[in-house]
């Protein structure tokens, strides 16, 4: 029998490892087997009381643990947009040192949300959702949005949000302006590519224009440092309304807490 596991990247804040365990259960009853939630790092800082008692597994100790039990065909799950190192790099290398470990097994990587250059069409209908949403929130018509993500040096991550960009303008219309930020990125005209600064764009946008609203669509799946309720965007958010009153920035619902992505990574398991 195999064993699934639903691997996020890792946080240190608890929202997200809460958030990976809530996605792992209702994808659990979606296919009708277990899914183990996992992350890749960092979730164990996390203390266990703030984890509602129980810590946060980690991908490299629970993998040795399956196997050495005995359980030699996994599948990995990938809660990624795109081909991120951990993927491509730290996955792999992991599983070629618990192989030396413990002798042959098999770890089967699922496909992440958004393959290109096929991509993932359903991806476009959930952060079009999600907007529509922001917007009925606010009583708002969406004229100006911001796409955001973390942001990434791999101009092949870059990509996915690209490709997310233009299949969301189009769902969108010609009368919405869309623009792409990230929250992270390294300096130097190299990393151009990546796009701006999501504080660098929006001070942009408020002094070209600060009576038109602004709705960020956000390509994020748990809340974490950038993403929570008090997370570097809602303090961004916060700074430029305040610099350009009466400009109103309107945050969209992330993408792991909409119920289409569970078909998403149904999908990923046939």
């Amino acid at each position: 029998m195999r064993s699934v596991l639903l691997v996020d990247n890792g946080s240190s804040r608890p929202d997200s490892t809460l958030n990976l365990r809530r996605l792992a259960a209702r994808l659990a009853e979606q296919i009708g087997e277990p899914v183990r939630p996992v992350s890749l790092l960092h979730a164990d800082r996390v203390a266990a009381e703030r984890l509602d008692g129980q810590p946060a597994e980690i991908l490299a100790p629970t993998l040795r643990h399956l196997v050495s039990e005995g359980r030699r065909d996994l599948r990995l799950l990938p809660l990624f947009f795109g081909p991120s190192r951990a993927l491509t790099q730290f996955v792999p290398e992991l599983a070629a040192q618990i192989t030396a470990e413990f002798g042959p097994f098999r770890l089967e990587v699922a496909p992440e949300l958004c393959p290109l250059p096929v991509g993932e069409p359903r991806l476009i209908e959930i952060l079009a959702d999600n907007l529509r949403v922001a917007a009925t929130r606010a009583a708002i018509a969406p004229k100006r949005v911001v796409l955001v993500d973390h942001g990434s040096p791999i101009p092949e991550v870059t990509a996915v949000r690209r490709w997310l960009a233009l299949g969301l303008a189009r769902r969108l219309g010609p009368d919405v302006r869309l623009e792409e930020a990230v929250m992270e990125r390294r300096p130097g005209p190299e990393y151009d590519f990546n796009g701006p600064l999501l504080e660098d764009l929006l001070s942009r946008l408020a002094e070209a224009d600060r009576e038109t609203p602004i709705l960020l669509s956000m390509l994020f799946l748990s809340a974490g440092r950038h993403a929570g309720p008090d997370g570097d965007i809602a303090q961004i958010c916060a700074r430029i309304e305040a610099r350009f009153p009466p400009l109103h920035i309107e945050v969209s619902p992330l993408v792991g807490s909409h119920p289409g992505l569970i078909e998403i990574l149904a999908s990923r398991l046939q």
